[in-house]
């Protein structure tokens, strides 16, 4: 079967129906804070158990395009994000939904991981082998230089302040070691409190930092009982507007397939680094984090490349790249497919209209999000007397459904009294959010490195990747502090 098969067999109007129900399934579930997109898929898994296989495995890629770009809907609109690789998109997507143009930010998300989906794929369908192959060589201390240059993000989402920036990253690296040593198990800091011997989890952290603390900001001021915004604005981004942000589509689309194909990483490290990235080559870099639309293009692009990127080390090896891929992984085990090389030689009639029904996902996706961008805008002209206990609600339901526990609506709580007190005194959140996200990866890929080396530092400069990633970590720390310098002494003179 070639593609031009394999994409009739997918536009066939029963398999077309499965891509739309799985699309729109997915950015529902997405959109609700708490509900990621490994929840849609588990959730939806049974209901592919008495499908073929085509019908089912294309029915789970437009879940997992869907809710993708579902967490950016509410990131942007109140500042919720649906997903953890939405987090991102709020710091430019909430100031444009204030600015009453939540309608436009919404379409930019929509085309940026329409852009980044298809990107993937194109990537996974022509290069996975070599993807697989580089991945492969990323071992304990290429993770932590990578971690290493991740958290020199911190530099780029601090604001106005760098000390500010700088605190709120060490009160996320502080919390993020909370729990039981990855190393020697050993509890830290649990005063003992068992359920946080898994230490703080990510989403029930990331919804109160931002939801949360939205949800007391606004409460605190009495003229914010009417609405966010009384405007939608178009919903449809400008071909200028899109044309402005094609190298930012191109680069963070080559970055959230990258380290979508690094088992572990996921969408949350693609798009906070796609948009560090972005904001330092940016001519407006000043204005980020007042609602620039491209910083919303590198965030979805990013995001939405991790799904193809993720997918290459699953089909090609057998090894799930987040636990997105962990599920879809059991699910083609289920309809009798080992991924693996002996995939792509023996189940070719299966492979190419899955390739083909990703692509025609993410085309789905993309109508979708853009004649559902006006509807969705509207959830920010709601008066708040109704949108605030809406957004309290879907929050702390959001943390309940992670682990099903209590406590962590507890945890969404106290993250969000916490992110009130720190916005209030011009502490950034971005920075502790991405700390308490890449603060586990960098310990233990650092401890285990040293463990390998017999303590010697060395092992990160010996090593080609590791040491291009520390040396790119510290040029863009360097260039960064010295264009900020630069630019204060040109504002005194």
């Amino acid at each position: 079967m070639d593609f031009l098969d394999a994409f009739l067999v997918v536009l066939q109007p029963g398999n077309l129906i499965f891509i739309i129900i799985g699309v729109i399934s997915g950015i529902i579930v997405g959109a609700i804070p708490g509900l990621t997109a490994t929840l849609a898929i588990s959730l939806l898994l049974p209901f592919t158990f008495g499908l073929e296989t085509i019908p089912a495995l294309i029915m789970l890629m437009g879940i997992y395009c869907g809710s993708m770009f579902g967490g950016s809907i509410t990131a942007i609109l109140v500042r919720a994000p649906g997903t953890p690789g939405a987090a991102a998109t709020a710091i430019e997507g909430y100031p444009l939904t204030v600015k009453g143009q939540g309608g436009k930010a919404i379409g930019m998300a929509a085309v940026a991981s329409f852009i980044g989906g298809i990107f993937s794929a194109g990537v996974m369908i022509w290069l996975s082998p070599i993807i697989s192959n580089f991945a492969l060589q990323f071992s304990y201390p290429e993770y932590f230089a990578l971690a290493f240059f991740g958290l020199t993000i911190i530099f780029s989402v601090s604001g106005k302040s760098f000390l500010k920036g700088m605190i709120s990253g060490t009160i996320g690296l502080l919390l993020s070691t909370v729990g039981l040593d990855y190393i020697i198990p050993h509890p830290r800091f649990t005063f003992g409190v068992f359920e946080l011997m898994i230490g703080f989890p990510l989403l029930p952290s990331v919804i109160g930092l931002f939801a949360v603390s939205e949800v007391f900001r606004m409460l605190e001021k009495s003229e914010e009982i009417g609405r966010i915004t009384n405007k939608i604005g178009r919903t449809v981004p400008s071909l200028k507007e899109i044309k402005d942000c094609a190298f930012v589509f191109l680069k963070s689309s080559i970055i959230g397939t990258l380290v979508g194909a690094l088992p572990g990483a996921g969408a949350n490290i693609a798009s906070f680094v796609a948009y560090s990235e972005a904001r330092r080559t940016s001519k407006q870099r000043d204005k980020y984090g007042t609602g620039v639309i491209e910083g919303i293009a590198a965030c979805e692009s990013a995001n939405n490349a991790v799904t193809g990127g993720a997918m290459i080390p699953m089909l090609t090896l057998g090894i799930p790249g987040d636990a997105v891929t962990a599920v879809l992984l059991g699910a083609l085990t289920i309809q009798g497919l080992m991924p693996g090389p002996l995939l792509f030689r023996d189940h070719l009639n299966i492979i190419r209209p899955l390739f083909a029904g990703i692509l025609i996902a993410n085309i789905v996706m993309l109508v979708a999000g853009l004649a559902g961008a006006n509807i969705f805008a509207r959830i920010a002209t709601i008066r708040k007397s109704v949108l605030l206990p809406a957004i309290a609600i879907f929050s702390l339901v959001g943390a309940f459904a992670a682990e099903s526990s209590i406590f962590h609506m507890g945890i969404a709580v106290g993250f969000g009294i916490m992110g009130y007190f720190l916005e209030k005194n011009g502490y950034p959140l971005a920075p502790i959010a991405l700390a308490i996200i890449l603060g586990p990866l960098a310990e233990t890929s650092f401890r285990n490195s040293l463990l390998k080396s017999d303590g010697s530092l060395s092992i990160f400069f010996t090593r080609p990747i590791s040491l291009v990633l520390i040396i790119i970590a510290v040029l863009s720390v360097v260039f960064t502090i010295y264009r900020e310098i630069k630019a204060k002494k040109e504002v005194t003179e």
